[in-house]
């Protein structure tokens, strides 16, 4: 029975019928609360000597009855604007567009991108958002954001691929765009083997393989560069790209890329940071924080190390620039970033976050905004689009950079 029981009976209120013959099995005058006139002559039935029979008692509920269900709404918090010590500089929506060229209409960047999917054991949810310092400037969104499935059923690939053009650049947009145009052909060309590493978890495989895909797509930017006669620097872009399987069986989720940004996960009501650092992109897959065991406890391979040899990255130092370090030189050109990778096994209930720093920088410096994303995304159920969209724009004084974000939801 809910806690609040049923309702209390009201008075019931005398019934009126109009003028007419009187319905069967009724008494008009229990009904009117008088005595009709009779036509002379006329029959009048006996009136009850005794009171009716009460009415049986209820039965009473089988033993092995069921508890009516209590009703509970679980507390979540409703969306806010801002947290932090204090609202943003800023106005809380777009003030300026960006200048458009007529005879340039395609190079035009919408100032928000929403998305998502399910598919196997996973709920997606995607979004970019200019950030508030360009949508006060009228300067177009560096972030790029890219989803898209490759193949179909259990052998279906889920790419969510995102970049950040260079700061302060006027093509910064457009890299970024090519950079995940880049990569999504590479890896669309390559799914039908991904997938397959995947779920047989064959990281080496996995790893050496996205590093020549992510290399290929950024050498395509600086080689567009040359043809545009700029500065490799000022075309350029951090990429950021996690892989889904549409596999209900496997939970594997695979990340890569080079670049800054952040990879979180909600487990158990807690943010972890899970970030590979470059001292940790050669180690082995993790779970949480360390490495993966070698099997569950049920006897299963989760990971296996093939010990293929990882070919030179364009993002580390070259020998040449190595040598005029060690011998005090000047380098003739400035280091690039590593490539980053961890494949994480999912348990149900987690919440992945990758991101790119507009909000991977807030999310690491403001304990309010993880507190709030915590109690939002803790329900049983993933947010709607509309709802994913007012948690991520969530904004923080001192953070005004674009912020583009994937979420995935384990069943």
């Amino acid at each position: 029975m809910p806690p609040w029981g049923p309702p209390p009976a009201e008075p019931p209120t005398p019934a009126t019928f109009p003028p007419g013959p009187t319905p069967p099995g009724f008494h008009a005058e229990s009904l009117r609360g008088r005595t009709p006139k009779e036509p002379p002559g006329a029959a009048v039935p006996p009136r009850p000597t005794a009171p009716p029979d009460p009415a049986p008692p209820a039965a009473a509920a089988p033993e092995d009855a069921l508890p009516e269900p209590v009703l509970t709404v679980p507390h979540q918090p409703p969306p806010v604007d801002h947290v932090g010590s204090g609202p943003p500089t800023y106005d809380a929506e777009p003030t300026a567009l960006p200048p458009a060229d007529p005879d340039d209409l395609d190079d035009l960047v919408a100032d928000t991108v929403l998305d998502g999917a399910r598919y196997g054991a996973s709920t997606l949810r995607a979004a970019s958002v200019r950030g508030d310092s360009a949508r006060f400037r009228g300067e177009p969104r560096r972030d790029s954001l890219l989803t898209a499935r490759f193949g179909a059923g259990e052998h279906a690939l889920v790419l969510v691929a995102m970049a950040t053009g260079a700061r302060a650049t006027p093509g910064a947009h457009r890299a970024a765009a090519e950079a995940c145009r880049w990569i999504g052909r590479a890896v669309g060309r390559s799914h039908a083997r991904l997938a397959e590493d995947i779920r047989a978890a064959r990281r080496g495989d996995l790893k050496s393989g996205l590093h020549r895909l992510t290399d290929r797509s950024l050498g395509k930017l600086r080689a567009s560069a040359a043809e545009q006669g700029i500065e490799p620097e000022e075309y350029t872009a951090g990429l950021r790209c996690l892989l889904l399987t549409g596999d209900p069986e496997c939970r594997t989720r695979v990340f890569f890329g080079v670049g800054d940004g952040g990879l979180f996960r909600l487990r158990d009501g807690e943010w972890q940071d899970i970030e590979p650092r470059v001292a940790e992109t050669t180690g082995e897959a993790v779970v949480g924080f360390g490495s993966l065991p070698h099997e569950t406890p049920e006897g299963d391979r989760l990971t296996m190390d093939l010990g293929i040899t990882t070919p030179p990255s364009p993002y580390e130092p070259s020998p040449k620039l190595s040598a005029a370090l060690e011998q005090g030189g000047t380098p003739t050109e400035p280091p690039r970033e590593p490539f980053r990778f961890r494949a994480s096994v999912a348990r149900p209930g987690d919440t992945l976050l990758l991101c790119t720093g507009g909000l991977a920088e807030p999310l690491r410096g403001e304990p309010q905004l993880c507190e709030h994303l915590t109690e939002r995304w803790s329900a049983a159920e993933p947010p709607g689009l509309a709802a994913f969209l007012a948690d991520t724009q969530v904004r923080v004084k001192g953070y005004a950079d674009d912020r583009t974000v994937a979420a995935v939801w384990e069943a």
